[in-house]
């Protein structure tokens, strides 16, 4: 699913998806502030319509309970999901993004990073609100970030001149899903002070830590 691109004559398309009416309204008079964005509809519990919008803005906690799985259906459905909880521990939040979630945006942080996280995954552009930066920075070991399983598969097999596509196919997942590890990757690795912008650097910092050696990437 292409993003809008987003621009004073182009509304970014939001649904929201929270049970407590308070927050679908504060959400609502957040984003209202912004000519760009337009609030299609708001729900307490996922609906055919969300996925209608260009981003969903999805609370982690529904009704009693935790909703990972929903938002693994979305993501393969290659809808944009912004996880806004106020669980900020760092198991879910990682749940969330293994998930397949964009992002996540806790409700203690406020409109502006809510706001610069919606207009960034409309884009398909990486934006980290902070407690989501410190969690994946924090998730890695000394010199060497940490990857989750998920985040190693697709980037080993990213470097075996598979295609996006093809990587998303042979996992099971959406292609912005690959893309979604891939940027977390290079997040994490940018956190480390050894930033990886390109295809190139991830495939150089994969021979340094060992999760690739150098005779298997030049097969």
């Amino acid at each position: 699913m292409g993003g809008p691109q987003v621009g004073q004559a182009v509304r970014v398309r939001v649904s929201i998806v929270d049970d407590h009416p308070v927050v679908i309204e504060g959400i609502r008079a957040w984003l209202r502030a912004d000519s760009r964005i337009e609030v299609l509809r708001a729900d307490a519990a996922i609906s055919a319509g969300t996925s209608h919008a260009d981003v969903a803005i999805v609370d982690l906690h529904l009704n009693g309970r935790l909703i990972v799985d929903e938002i693994a259906e979305l993501a393969r459905d290659n809808q944009r999901v912004i996880v806004f909880s106020q669980f900020t521990e760092q198991e879910l939040v990682l749940a969330a993004l293994d998930a397949g979630a964009y992002a996540f945006v806790a409700k203690s942080e406020g409109p502006d990073h809510l706001l610069q996280t919606v207009l960034a995954v409309a884009q398909d552009r990486p934006y980290v609100a902070p407690i989501a930066a410190g969690i994946l920075a924090g998730d890695r070991s000394p010199g060497a970030p940490v990857l989750s399983e998920r985040e190693r598969t697709a980037l080993l097999w990213w470097f075996q001149s598979m295609s996006k596509a093809s990587v998303a196919a042979r996992m099971g997942i959406s292609p912005h899903t690959v893309d979604m590890y891939i940027r977390r990757a290079r997040v994490k690795y940018a956190r480390a002070g050894r930033e990886a912008p390109t295809k190139a650097d991830m495939l150089l910092r994969a021979i340094e830590d060992g999760l690739l050696d150098s005779d298997a990437a030049d097969s």
